[in-house]
């Protein structure tokens, strides 16, 4: 069994035509019709039936078919991985990014790969978890950089690098809010615009479990968009309370909502398993463990009015 007859299966597969199929192949007919009689003799059982005019996979062909589809990209990685990542080679970095870790993680990646890396192609790709993922399975990414609680335990999914990371109201100084004497409880919020990227399921269901069905985001979210720094400029600019992490936007006054939020976001590495990775992959997850961290900022307002009463007292 050779990677070529895989791939004329595949290709016969795709076509359930002999003559189109070499074509595609380069082949001649006969040629390639001694390339899957030879593979169905090594295997001991048939790959395909004719049916009409066209050429469908039996049973067991369908599952040689997965096989053979997994054995030639693993073959097609691994022919690639030999590429050297630095200034004297060249390489590939594709790598997908949520809205959160893409605040902090972009600009300081395409920093590291111009300055120390600038023979290495690097693609940043922004949108949606569901349409990274898609990304990511189709081999036109090399890794993602998202939130794991909007994830999907799967087999083909490895996760590495995790790091939780809280999230927080969050206003500009000088807010309402921030004058505001006592607590400031989540009806407070709700009379200020609020601001969001999407949100995973897990992180919905700990605002209603915090602060009731109205904080559902589809109820209280106004101001929904997958890019944090345009929402974080959008706080500093105006009223609205900004729901992010809090290293998205350490100038920022953290609001001390009570209840806390019980989660928080868990940034990770995501591959898929069992491929053999891009070399520059390692530069990656240096700065994720770098950058997605949570960063000092002003202290919550309510902490902040507490200290005060104590030394007047």
């Amino acid at each position: 069994m050779t990677l070529v007859q895989l791939r004329h299966l595949i290709s016969l597969a795709a076509t359930g035509s002999f003559s189109a199929s070499a074509q595609v192949m380069h082949l001649t007919q006969p040629a390639l019709s001694r390339s899957i009689r030879a593979l169905e003799d090594e295997l001991g059982l048939p790959l395909f039936d004719r049916v009409g005019r066209r050429n469908e996979l039996t049973p067991f062909g369908k599952q040689a078919l997965e096989r053979a589809r997994q054995l030639v990209l693993d073959a097609e990685d691994l022919h690639g991985s030999g590429r050297l990542v630095g200034h004297a080679e060249g390489g590939e970095l594709r790598v997908g990014m949520g809205s959160g870790p893409g605040a902090m993680l972009m600009t300081p990646l395409l920093m590291r790969m111009a300055e120390r890396h600038p023979k290495v192609r690097t693609v940043v790709a922004r949108g949606h978890t569901d349409m990274l993922l898609q990304a990511l399975r189709a081999r036109t990414l090399d890794a993602l950089v998202v939130d794991a609680l909007s994830l999907k335990p799967a087999p083909d999914l490895k996760l590495d690098t995790v790091r939780e990371m809280r999230g927080v109201f969050m206003c500009r100084p000088g807010h309402p809010l921030a004058r505001k004497r006592g607590d400031v409880v989540f009806a407070d919020v709700q009379n200020y615009p609020i601001a969001s990227t999407p949100l995973s399921d897990q992180v919905a269901a700990a605002l209603v479990e915090a602060h009731g069905p109205q904080a559902h985001p589809s109820a209280c979210v106004t101001l929904q968009c997958e890019e944090v720094p345009s929402l974080v400029e959008v706080a500093r600019s105006s009223d609205t309370v900004l729901l992010a992490i809090r290293a998205a936007a350490p100038d920022l006054q953290e609001l001390d909502v009570r209840p806390a939020l019980a989660r928080v976001a868990r940034f990770a590495v995501v591959t898929l398993a069992r491929r053999t990775e891009a070399p520059a992959l390692a530069i990656l997850r240096e700065l994720a463990d770098e950058f997605l961290r949570d960063q000092a900022g002003p202290p919550p307002l309510k902490r902040r009015s507490r200290a005060r009463a104590i030394i007047r007292q």
